[in-house]
């Protein structure tokens, strides 16, 4: 059977395909003003490339803080349980998630079958998430990408000491202007985003193995001062962005293969 999850993100859509445990294709777009535009975008161009017609999919979950504006979706379930079921398909040794969205970052403790035990979840301020980072990259006229590139040049990381991220963008430009090299800066970013979700991540157990899954995932100086705070490895998979999505499209094959309405 074919199965497909859509994640609407408050930055990017996420669109994974998946026949019968494999993935046929996965798609990223960005969010723009409509999430309903955004939905039907990224679910055409991932089964374009996969190669089907729309007719052939047999469910489809969608996921994330966009998830009801999907008008072609099953059901819509939370991006918990879909990063939950999604990392678990990735690499079943994983027993704790790390997602770091745009709006929101999550910690999340699975059990031996994939299935969520807690979590906690910072959904009410900006601080510690991919749009923190990018008020921080404006605030220093940095291309986010470069981020990760320059936090690892830095030689002393800058104290940045609000959680706040309109107090944290204040501090920044002071620190520009006391001339602190950028990569001091970048690394001292990184520093506060890392105390800020391991403080989060805490009240899970934060159990090894530790996967991070979400977009901040891709940024090098985060991963890297989050391993520095729990003193382990972080687990990085090439489908770190899209692993909402590929739990969704499992859940929606799960529930058809049971017979059940997704």
């Amino acid at each position: 059977m074919i199965s497909v999850g859509i994640d609407i993100g408050s930055i990017t859509a996420k669109s994974a395909v998946i026949e019968n445990g494999r993935i046929l294709s996965h798609k990223i777009v960005l969010t723009g003003y409509s999430t309903r535009t955004a939905a039907e975008s990224v679910f055409k161009a991932a089964i374009d490339e996969a190669g089907i017609d729309p007719t052939a999919v047999d469910q489809i979950i969608s996921t994330g803080y966009g998830r009801k504006s999907v008008v072609n979706s099953d059901k819509a379930v939370t991006e918990i349980t879909c990063h939950a079921a999604g990392a678990h398909f990735l690499d079943p040794a994983v027993r704790s998630v790390i997602d770091i969205g745009g709006q929101d970052s999550k910690a999340i403790a699975l059990n031996d079958s994939g299935k969520v035990e807690d979590f906690a979840m910072n959904d009410k301020c900006a601080a510690g998430t991919g749009r923190f980072l990018e008020v921080m990259a404006r605030a220093l006229e940095v291309d986010l990408v470069d981020f990760g590139e320059l936090s690892i040049q830095s030689s002393q990381p800058a104290k940045i000491s609000s959680l706040c991220t309109v107090f944290a963008e204040s501090e920044v430009i002071s620190l520009i202007a006391q001339g602190e090299k950028r990569e001091n800066i970048v690394a001292g970013i990184h520093e506060a985003i890392a105390a800020r979700v391991v403080a989060m991540a805490s009240r899970t157990g934060l159990r090894p193995p530790v996967m991070m899954t979400g977009g901040v995932a891709k940024n090098s100086g985060v991963v890297t001062a989050l391993e520095r705070k729990i003193g382990q490895p972080i687990t990085i998979s090439p489908y770190s962005q899209i692993t909402g999505a590929i739990g969704a499209a499992l859940i929606a094959q799960r529930a058809n293969n049971k017979g059940q309405s997704a």
